[in-house]
């Protein structure tokens, strides 16, 4: 079964960087596009970010500027580097690819969510 598994979320204060990584289970043939989403309370889903196979990317205005996407083919991870975070950047970030399981054919997967709090 496909897994998506996120890591590095927490508490940062104004100004602070944090690093996302979100890592693909083996039972994976190919990815396609992956990227990250963010829920803030009271609000809808929305893209942060997003990297294609190829490595082309594309952000939200949001955080155009500040934060970073990359991938690793061959490890099957996506990360997120956030700089310059803002307390409008609360929220819970989720990882998301199009993923071909072994088995299974071509799908849409999410990860659990990580948590990413910016305060003083």
């Amino acid at each position: 079964q496909v897994q998506l598994v996120e890591s590095g979320g927490g508490l940062v204060q104004p100004g602070g960087s944090l690093r996302l990584s979100c890592a693909a289970s083996r039972s994976i043939f190919s990815i396609k596009g992956m990227g990250w989403y963010r829920q803030a309370p009271g609000k809808q889903r929305e893209l942060v970010a997003a990297i294609s196979a190829g490595g082309s990317t594309n952000y939200a205005d949001s955080v155009k500027g500040r934060f970073t996407i990359s991938r690793d083919n061959t490890k099957k991870t996506v990360s997120l580097q956030m700089n310059s975070l803002t307390p409008e950047d609360t929220a819970v970030y989720y990882c998301n690819a199009e993923i071909y399981a072994v088995g299974g054919g071509w799908g849409d997967y999410w990860g659990q969510g990580t948590q990413v709090t910016v305060s003083s």
